[in-house]
């Protein structure tokens, strides 16, 4: 009988490597998830919880996490609600704080919490910009991209301890292109990508990756106005070239990925999801395009 001692094993041979989809699995990870009740950061919670995470969700408040809470637990993963408007200064850096003591440390964040130009109401406030108030820029900034910015400084020292720490910013395509009538918005989601970048260079040795998702069109509450019928919605997809709105699940997918080790040498990066609506004149190939219909005269 042989004495030899068995062979250590490369760590690049195919016996120690992990198969591709493991790197998609996020098994014991610490995740906030903020927006996360209805649409795409509901949709990014269920997909970290699937992957093995444990989560805190974050919304105005917890009456409407209680659905997303329970999803979560029915997949067998930790879930805690923690309410707060981003609106309001402070409340961001709080919502980390908790959602860190909660879960006893941060590993993932998914800043998917944001807002267009409105009065309240289920239709935002689309008008030409000479014709809109400060106090809309005001508001849309004061969520999209004060908050973005007090969240990412308040969840670094967490991060910063992490050996898989991951945040990803959730843009827009909007902020890539012109975005008449909501300029508000496409500007505070070009910062945010511009933010991203800026902090993805600044933490990488620090074992922190930074990374934006830029979803086009997405079937969530926040783009009920348009509908799923009629001219304006005819119009808006004319543009995208695969013609169709995305799932909110098509966006989870994509944030999974940059949360995940599957996207281990990937910073400072704006994912793309939009159709291809964000293609220089990807709509124009072929597709001919109805009048728009907020066209002047």
């Amino acid at each position: 009988m042989s004495t030899t001692a068995p062979r250590p094993i490369h760590p690049h041979t195919p016996a120690a490597r992990p198969h591709p989809v493991d790197r998609y699995r996020v098994g014991g990870a610490r995740a906030l998830v903020t927006g996360a009740s209805r649409g795409i950061g509901r949709a990014v919670a269920l997909a970290l919880a699937d992957a093995g995470a444990d989560l805190a969700l974050a919304a105005r408040t917890t009456a409407a996490l209680e659905s997303s809470v329970a999803a979560v637990e029915e997949r067998g993963r930790k879930a805690f609600p923690v309410a707060g408007d981003l609106a309001l200064p402070g409340t961001a850096a709080e919502v980390v704080e908790l959602a860190a003591a909660a879960l006893g440390g941060l590993d993932i964040v998914v800043h998917n919490a944001g807002i267009l130009p409105g009065d309240g109401g289920p239709v935002p406030i689309l008008a030409p910009f000479q014709d809109t108030r400060q106090e809309h820029w005001v508001q849309v900034v004061s969520v999209n991209l004060n908050a973005t910015a007090e969240l990412c400084r308040a969840a670094h020292p967490h991060l910063a301890v992490s050996d898989q720490a991951s945040l990803v910013v959730m843009s827009s395509a909007a902020g890539l292109m012109g975005t008449p009538l909501l300029e508000a918005y496409a500007a505070t989601k070009a910062a945010q990508v511009s933010l991203v970048r800026s902090l993805a260079v600044a933490w990488a040795r620090q074992g922190i990756r930074v990374n934006a998702l830029c979803p086009g069109w997405t079937r969530t509450d926040m783009t009920a106005f348009a509908g799923d019928t009629g001219p304006l919605f005819d119009w808006l997809m004319s543009h995208v070239p695969m013609g169709r709105q995305a799932e909110p699940e098509e966006a989870a997918r994509a944030a999974l990925f940059l949360a995940s080790p599957a996207s281990s040498y990937v910073t400072g990066h704006a994912l793309v999801v939009d159709g291809g609506l964000s293609v220089p004149d990807g709509g124009l190939a072929g597709t001919p395009k109805p009048a728009s219909p907020f066209a002047v005269g």
